[in-house]
């Protein structure tokens, strides 16, 4: 019998250590070293391989039809998927509580042709019976086992046969065979090999939620992220109705795309023209607005960057917030547009969102956050009918990005006729004007930000 021992693991990358510690020597992170009993299943006599497993082949000899993945009916899902899910894939979905990562999932099932099965490991059977009348995913093929043993999930598993299984969550599901507690590093990593396992075995779609820390970053061992095919981040502000879904990792396809939802009173719908309904409540001839046609993965979308500036206070550095941006690139775009425009942002505090609440680091955004803080310190409006987009270098020189006529048909659809872009950018089609500009000055210039407008 193996002999029990007791080690610290922690809880973000599972490195062990025979004694706590306040920081993990691997990873970095503080206060992560939990307890866990390491030999309590050493014991136990795997089981043998099956025999039915093939052996080498040629790969020319392969088949392709069992890869292609089965469309889930939820567009928005399919397309960051690359056109839905594969059969034998394991997908881990993270998110912040309340965000609706339960909502999606009981509506994949509900619109999965085959029979489906819901591991509900956090929520009573009543409960997820009640969130199934009010989203209409009430249907004969669908089965729901409250349950946290995973003994107790494979034996429902072999019961039912189903096709697609989710299991909600992860970090709640226990196998009693690894004794250690429910949650550890130890539990997760085992289940969710067990799990893996099943799915390759019997070529089941399974979807694993998974909890995330303070940081937005999934919880657990960071081996949980490497033995799944799919991981995906469920984002949002839930006192918006907007949902953002994008893949981090993705075997079958882009990790590029993005989908986005609606949270409604009958569970979440997807937004087909997001550019619509990000520029609806737009107001023109405010300073500090500034509009932008973004690319995600093959989806152009149109954003409105805001930004707001401030004098600040005398001996106090001033201020950069950015919500929705990347932090530190709209300091990096203050220092250029300080150093290269001359403009005194650095006497001033300076606040740039996006509207709507959607997350975006795309390097196309910069010329439009350069162009929003120009306007709101001039405080004098950028045109209603211009569009922006392009990458500022460190020397303030406007360097193009991918796909501009993507972005120029986008923005001549929503009825802009003007677009400033970078000197070198590709020409779009009849229905706008492209105004070209080599450095940031010039653009500033372009659209009357210095008093002089060239439009």
């Amino acid at each position: 019998m193996a002999k029990l021992k007791l080690v610290y693991a922690c809880s973000e990358c599972g490195t062990s250590y025979p004694k706590w510690s306040g920081q993990c020597g691997s990873c970095g992170d503080w206060n992560t070293l939990v307890e866990e009993v390491e030999g309590a299943g050493d014991d136990l006599v795997a089981p043998p391989p099956p025999t039915n497993r093939p052996g080498p082949t040629l790969i020319g000899n392969v088949g392709t039809e069992a890869g292609r993945p089965t469309p889930t009916q939820i567009p928005e899902l399919d397309r960051v998927l690359g056109g839905g899910i594969v059969p034998g894939a394991v997908t881990l979905l993270g998110g912040e509580p309340g965000i609706g990562k339960s909502t999606l999932l009981l509506q994949l099932l509900a619109s999965w042709d085959g029979p489906t099965l819901y591991v509900s490991a956090e929520e009573s059977a009543q409960q997820v019976r009640l969130r199934a009348e009010r989203l209409d995913a009430v249907r004969p093929q669908l089965w729901l086992h409250a349950e946290t043993s995973l003994p107790h999930v494979l034996e429902s598993i072999e019961q039912t046969k189903p096709e697609l299984v989710v299991i909600d969550s992860i970090q709640t599901v226990f196998d009693p065979a690894l004794g250690s507690l429910p949650g550890s590093v130890g539990q997760v990593r085992g289940c969710a090999q067990r799990l893996v396992n099943v799915a390759k075995e019997r070529d089941i779609a399974i979807v694993l939620v998974g909890h995330v820390t303070k940081d937005g970053g999934l919880a657990g061992p960071r081996v949980l992220e490497h033995v799944v095919d799919t991981v995906l981040q469920f984002e949002g502000d839930k006192h918006h109705a907007l949902r953002l879904l994008r893949a981090s990792k993705h075997r079958f396809g882009p990790t590029n795309e993005l989908g986005l939802f609606e949270m409604a009173g009958s569970g979440l719908i997807g937004v087909p023209d997001p550019s619509t309904m990000f520029l609806s409540d737009r107001r023109t001839g405010i300073p500090g607005s500034a509009v932008v046609p973004t690319m995600e993965g093959q989806r152009p979308i149109v954003v409105e960057v805001q930004a707001l500036t401030s004098p600040g206070v005398p001996g106090v550095p001033s201020r950069r917030s950015a919500l929705g941006l990347d932090g530190a690139r709209l300091s990096m775009l203050m220092a250029v547009l300080g150093r290269r425009a001359r403009l005194p942002v650095g006497e001033n505090d300076v606040y740039a969102s996006t509207a709507g609440g959607v997350k975006l680091v795309e390097p196309g955004l910069d010329l439009g956050v350069c162009l929003a803080v120009a306007s709101a310190l001039r405080n004098q409006p950028m045109p209603a009918d211009v569009a922006v987009f392009g990458e500022v270098g460190l020397g303030g020189e406007l360097r193009q990005v991918g796909q501009a006529a993507r972005r120029l048909t986008e923005a001549a659809r929503l009825g802009f006729s003007r677009v400033v872009v970078p000197a070198n950018s590709p020409d779009g089609d009849d229905n706008i004007r492209v105004i070209r500009a080599k450095t940031l000055s010039e653009a500033i210039a372009a659209v009357g930000l210095n008093g002089d407008s060239a439009l």
